[in-house]
């Protein structure tokens, strides 16, 4: 059996089982040996622009005895993947950026799939922002730390209507919270602050308080204290002022993400 870090066992449970999946970046193979070993998937493609790392990904799968489940082929992003041949595509390990221009680029096998498992190494904001506005809606999401690192994820799928700002985006109160309402929506109908959070740190992540992101959420805190106590120390300066006052709206919005906590996300 092969073993995967946690980080890529998080990313697995979010397939869907059942599908038939492309493994965008697949390096060494490892997620379609592993769904294939659970049962979980019928056949997949794993596919890497480097031959390196798509020889070595040839050899995890043969000795594993899935060379005719598990097929290879060198790709540039989905390139080589015909629409509507896979019913999942994952992109993960690699930067926001990447993502978005993967998901550009190969827009209508994108769009094919019945949903994408995507894992953003960075970006995140910029990516949620792509996704909603691209006619993308998120099923669901989880984050892992790991090695000294955070690692957001999400389920997705496209919706020819969706449009930007619809109810996917929108955090809300979770089931059974009657009584709760985050501080900072108190009194206030304006959902364009709970709409840059989602896009912060993600609507479903919130919604679910989930205790990963309360950890990123009190280290962000504490990152950003430290740099404004720096930057009180420097003389007057007009960026020094800028960049104080980035720092007070970035506290801000960090201050209203740990309000989703309750009691939890106070000092």
């Amino acid at each position: 059996m092969v073993k995967i870090s946690n980080r890529l066992m998080t990313v697995a449970s979010l397939i869907s089982e059942g599908n038939v999946l492309a493994d965008v970046g697949t390096d060494h193979g490892y997620v379609p040996i592993y769904l294939m070993e659970q049962g979980k998937i019928p056949r997949a493609i794993a596919m890497d622009i480097n031959a390196g790392p798509l020889e070595r990904a040839k050899e995890h799968i043969a000795g594993c005895g899935m060379g005719d489940y598990i097929e290879t082929r060198l790709s540039d992003g989905l390139e080589a993947l015909r629409t509507g041949e896979a019913e999942t595509i994952l992109v993960a390990g690699m930067g926001g950026g990447l993502v978005i221009h993967i998901l550009k680029t190969g827009e209508a096998v994108a769009r094919s799939a019945k949903e994408l498992v995507l894992q953003p190494q960075s970006e995140l904001e910029r990516v949620r922002i792509f996704l909603e506005k691209n006619g993308y809606v998120t099923d669901a999401e989880d984050m892992v730390f790991e090695e000294g690192k955070f690692y957001p994820m999400m389920r997705v799928h496209y919706e020819p209507e969706h449009r930007a700002g619809q109810s996917d985006g929108t955090l809300g109160r979770r089931q059974g919270d009657a009584d709760y309402e985050p501080e900072h929506m108190t009194g206030q109908s304006d959902g364009g602050q709970e709409r840059q959070l989602s896009y912060l740190y993600g609507a479903g992540l919130l919604r679910q308080r989930h205790p990963v992101l309360l950890a990123y959420l009190k280290k962000e805190r504490d990152t950003y204290r430290s740099i404004y106590e720096n930057l009180k120390k420097q003389p007057a300066a007009g960026h020094i002022e800028i960049r104080m006052q980035e720092i007070e709206n970035a506290l801000a919005q960090n201050r209203m993400a740990l309000s989703y906590y309750g009691n939890k996300g106070k000092d």
